[in-house]
């Protein structure tokens, strides 16, 4: 428990000092302007996006080796808050691309790409949370997700691999971000990261619970009982 509340405390601290680096100590960039800093919340929303449906699939992968409700948990609990922060990507990169490229939404293969993985993880949830609680969809949705994971490289490497217009922190020559833009983002990446391992153990440790009362509201049921 102390160790869940100096977590929380941690995170609350850099989540505050995140936005003051962002809002008051970054320079505003020279080209785009004020727009730029919705990168401080994109970025680090997408690498949360990747960790939470990466730990999906470890859960997924652990579950249809082992069977155990625990890996199962561990791995729907991943989808959904990959979920939350690809929807955030995929608000942010259009409010960003609306000034940068014109439009909202462009067919770019990086914001193309992504939006089909947060789709693919979208289709998982969907079944293992109205597909039933039976064995058989549980280990459907479980291979689903391994499936889905690979294509978090192919949202990583598709402005490289298919000539995209999406922005890199460092281009080739080795320009970027300045001293302290490069600190406002890293303590904006640390932030986000903690509060996504907090949420992580909070939704881990619900379904852990939603299964535990579920399996005593069928015994009680099987003994004759009502609850």
């Amino acid at each position: 428990m102390n160790l869940r509340l100096a977590l929380v405390a941690l995170c609350t601290v850099g989540v505050v000092a995140g936005h003051w680096l962002v809002f008051d100590f970054a320079p505003i960039e020279a080209r785009m302007g004020v727009v730029q800093k919705i990168f401080y919340f994109h970025v680090p929303s997408a690498m949360a996006c990747y960790a939470g449906f990466i730990a999906c699939c470890i859960g997924s992968l652990a579950y249809l080796w082992s069977r155990k409700g625990r890996w199962d948990a561990l791995a729907l609990a991943g989808a959904e808050l990959g979920l939350i922060f690809g929807l955030i990507v995929l608000v942010t990169g259009p409010l960003w691309a609306r000034p940068a490229w014109g439009v909202w939404w462009k067919w770019e293969p990086r914001l193309t790409s992504m939006a089909l993985l947060v789709l693919m993880f979208a289709a998982y949830w969907v079944l293992h949370t109205f597909g039933g609680t039976g064995e058989g969809v549980r280990r459907f949705a479980a291979a689903l997700a391994v499936f889905a994971t690979p294509n978090i490289y192919f949202v990583h490497v598709a402005v490289e691999k298919w000539k995209g217009m999406h922005p890199e922190i460092e281009d080739k020559a080795g320009s970027g971000l300045s001293p302290d833009m490069r600190i406002a983002f890293l303590a904006s990446m640390a932030a986000l990261m903690l509060l996504f391992a907090l949420l992580l153990e909070q939704r881990y440790r619900m379904h852990l619970h939603a299964r535990l009362v579920g399996a005593l509201r069928r015994r009680i049921h099987r003994l004759g009982g009502d609850v």
